[in-house]
C-alpha cells in the first residue's frame, strides 16, 4: 500500500464506512460487514468525503463533489464515470448503461465493472438494477442497495444502530 494513503472509519446507517485516500484524491469508499473501530480523528485529505457522506445520509446531499483517484482499467473508469449520469432517486438497468456506453453486448462487462466500483455510494452503482427491475447483486449486500434506493426515494428508514 502506498505510504501516503490515509484511512478513516465512520459510522453510517448501513454499517461502518471505510474511506481511503491521499492528496491525489479519494481512492476507495466501502461499507464493511465487520465492526471496525470508528476513527477518532479525520485526516484533512479525507474530511470533505466524510462531510459529504454525512450530508448524503442526512438527506442533504444528492451529488458528490470529490476528487477521485481512479485505479482501474480504462473500461472500468468509463463505466464508473457513467454512473454519475444516473440522477439521485432514479435507477437504470445494466442494459441501458451498456447502451449508453455504446455496446449493449457489453452488458456483463458493465455489470462486472460496477461490481468492482471502489467508490460505493459516491459513484452510485446502487442505482443500477436488472432490466426486470430486480435488485441484482451489490458488492456491499443487496439489503444495502435496497436501503440506499429507499433512502433516495425519501422513505422513512429505521435506525440500524
Amino acid at each position: 500500500m502506498n505510504k501516503d494513503i490515509e484511512i478513516v472509519y465512520i459510522k453510517t446507517p448501513i454499517g461502518v464506512c471505510e474511506i481511503k485516500g491521499s492528496a491525489h484524491g479519494i481512492s476507495q469508499v466501502s461499507i464493511l460487514d465487520n465492526k471496525a473501530l470508528i476513527s477518532k480523528t479525520i485526516p484533512k485529505t479525507l474530511q470533505s468525503c466524510v462531510t459529504q457522506l454525512e450530508e448524503y445520509f442526512k438527506g442533504e446531499r444528492k451529488v458528490f463533489e470529490l476528487q477521485l483517484d481512479y485505479i482501474g482499467t480504462d473500461f472500468q473508469k468509463t463505466v464508473w464515470e457513467s454512473l454519475n449520469s444516473i440522477p439521485y432517486g432514479k435507477t437504470t438497468s445494466y442494459l441501458k448503461q451498456a447502451r449508453l456506453l455504446g455496446d449493449e453486448k457489453a452488458i456483463r462487462a458493465v455489470a462486472t465493472a460496477n461490481g468492482k466500483n471502489p467508490f460505493g455510494i459516491v459513484l452510485p452503482c446502487h442505482r443500477v438494477i436488472g432490466t426486470d427491475g430486480s435488485l441484482t447483486g451489490y458488492a456491499s449486500g443487496v439489503w444495502r442497495k435496497k436501503w440506499l434506493l429507499e433512502h433516495e426515494q425519501g422513505c422513512k428508514q429505521q435506525s440500524l444502530f
